[in-house]
């Protein structure tokens, strides 16, 4: 009798299980009907596609003066070189020093390119003649035609006491002079690029709308003491166009 009770507990327990388990299924997969429907909402982002003509495109192309073309050297029928702006200015600077500069209508540089030009061609004129009058003293005291301080020497080869001395002032004035054809080549050479450049930056802006921006600003500092939590700086803000 005994056995009996404990097989009726053990298959009453059995049968709970089973139906709590069913239970739960049914709470989980439920019919369709009974679930939640889900929400769909649509993108209400609006999007274009930009679309650019082809006379906007020729437009932005003609007021960007690296890409603007010219003729140079037109006449007799001939139709010319075909150059950018930029290289426009820099080839009328390479045939006359200030010509890129009056192209670009910065006549202001003008007496700077000359004076620049004119200091290192007169440099090299002085140490040119210096050099040759030092050169033909040397020459012709060491051949014997002519006693040193004789009246004819010039730049100062008439004062010269010895023929070592004589040496140097060649090596000297040599030297500097062919420095001075370095310094012609530069001065020549930055007009040309002045030119270039200065065609460039045309359509470049200059207004008071400055892309970056500064101000003073309390700014915190990391492991500082809480005293001091701040100290003062600067912000910069770039913002690109």
């Amino acid at each position: 009798m005994k056995n009996l009770y404990s097989y009726l507990v053990g298959l009453a327990l059995l049968a709970g299980g089973l139906l709590s388990n069913f239970c739960a299924q049914a709470q989980v997969f439920g019919s369709p009907t009974t679930a939640t429907p889900t929400t769909i909402v649509p993108d209400t982002t609006e999007r274009r596609e930009v679309v650019v003509s082809p006379a906007a495109k020729k437009q932005k192309a003609a007021a960007d003066s690296a890409k603007r073309t010219e003729h140079m050297f037109r006449a007799f029928g001939f139709k010319g070189i075909r150059l950018t702006r930029p290289g426009k200015a820099a080839m009328l600077a390479l045939v006359l020093p200030g010509a890129g500069q009056i192209y670009n209508h910065r006549y202001w540089k003008l007496p700077l390119v000359y004076g620049a030009l004119g200091g290192v061609i007169y440099g090299e004129y002085f140490y040119q003649t210096h050099y040759s009058d030092f050169a033909y003293a040397y020459n012709e005291v060491t051949a014997g035609r002519k006693q040193l301080l004789d009246p004819g020497f010039k730049s100062g080869a008439n004062l010269v006491r010895s023929v070592d001395a004589l040496n140097s002032g060649v090596i000297f004035y040599r030297g500097y002079r062919d420095i001075f054809y370095l310094y012609i080549g530069l001065a020549y050479g930055l007009q040309i690029v002045d030119a270039l450049v200065d065609a460039h930056l045309q359509d470049f802006d200059v207004s008071d709308d400055l892309s970056l921006h500064w101000e003073p600003k309390m700014m915190a500092v990391p492991g500082q003491t809480s005293f001091l939590p701040t100290t003062p700086g600067v912000m910069f803000a770039l913002r690109v166009k």
